[in-house]
């Protein structure tokens, strides 16, 4: 893990040099009431990569802005140079020229974060997305043949943000990338390539207009992913328009045709069987200390880890995929949020 040391400690000698930039930004105290600050690490590959799997993990990321903003999140965008201010925000038209990506334009248009004040307190969670695969180096392995997309810039970012969060005691979200991310950062290790088995994982080969493949995964009942989960199969009755009425209907008519998203059982003492939007081909393999498995495929695949000492957890689907009902894609995010509202 010195890799990893070695990115924070160079993030904290170019915070050092940015002081004197510094000085003339106040600090933001949190203020109860006001709308979580949700702090976000953009994806710097571009687009235009002739991979498609970068172009849809850059999409993705404006799924995951706008769902972040219409549960009643602030969504902050983290860039490297933001980073060496203590995590103060930057809308993706700020980071141009950057390597900040294309994204959220599928999603409304509705990529852009706030800026915030220069403070490293200043927010209250983070949302580690999907993205590339992470450098194997960073958890004790050389790089194999069948890696996409590793940006060591990218790696440098999340681990940082991740860090910080850590630090700080934020809840933390992650997804795909990110559950494998905080895997590491806690100190496990990943499968650098998934052999094909009795639970597809990924379109084979890849189909960038059929990205996902749908299959189950169990939930430990009483976890913090379940909780999400069971917010999807009984939706409050306020503050999210239209799509509330007809949600839990529709989850259950989901269930009983086994169709995306379908959720069966409760958050209590029952597990949660949930199907969902599956497209990776790397997975948790050593699973780090401190962390605890809340959800596996029918084949053992770690789905979801959770740290039960604070809120962190992660997932290794796609909550934020299109195909879900819109109750479905906003109900995790819900959760999550509420769980970094301000006191």
């Amino acid at each position: 893990m010195q890799s990893q040391d070695g990115t924070q400690n160079q993030g904290e000698a170019r915070r050092q040099g940015e002081t004197q930039r510094q000085a003339g930004v106040q600090d933001a105290a949190p203020t109860p009431g006001r709308r979580p600050r949700i702090g976000i690490p953009v994806r710097l590959s571009s687009s235009a990569d002739p991979d498609p799997r970068v172009a849809k993990a850059n999409s993705l990321f404006g799924f995951i802005v706008s769902l972040i903003r219409d549960v009643g999140g602030e969504p902050v965008l983290l860039t490297p140079e933001s980073l060496e201010g203590g995590l103060n925000g930057a809308s993706a038209g700020e980071t141009a020229g950057t390597g900040a990506p294309n994204s959220g334009r599928a999603d409304g248009g509705t990529s852009g974060g706030g800026k915030v004040p220069d403070a490293p307190g200043v927010l209250d969670g983070v949302v580690l997305p999907g993205g590339g695969d992470v450098d194997p180096r960073l958890y004790g392995q050389e790089p194999g043949p069948t890696l996409y997309d590793v940006n060591g810039e990218q790696d440098r970012l999340d681990i940082a943000v991740a860090r910080r969060a850590l630090d700080a005691g934020t809840p933390v979200l992650g997804i795909c990338r990110g559950h494998q991310l905080l895997n590491v950062l806690y100190g496990g290790t990943l499968v650098q390539d998934m052999t094909p088995g009795t639970v597809p994982h990924r379109q084979i080969p890849a189909d960038v207009n059929r990205p996902w493949v749908w299959h189950e995964v169990t939930i430990t009942p009483g976890s913090k992913v379940a909780r999400m989960y069971a917010a999807a199969e009984k939706p409050e009755g306020s503050g999210s328009g239209p799509a509330h009425a007809d949600s839990n209907a529709a989850a259950s008519a989901a269930a009983a045709a086994g169709e995306p998203g379908a959720i069966d059982g409760a958050a209590g003492d029952t597990a949660l069987q949930v199907k969902i939007a599956s497209g990776h081909h790397q997975a948790v393999d050593r699973v780090a200390p401190g962390l605890v498995v809340t959800a596996v495929a029918d084949d053992g695949t770690v789905e979801a880890l959770e740290d039960p000492e604070r809120w962190i957890a992660s997932v290794q689907w796609h909550p934020e995929a299109l195909e879900l009902t819109d109750e479905q894609r906003l109900a995790p995010f819900r959760v999550f949020v509420e769980a970094c509202r301000p006191s």
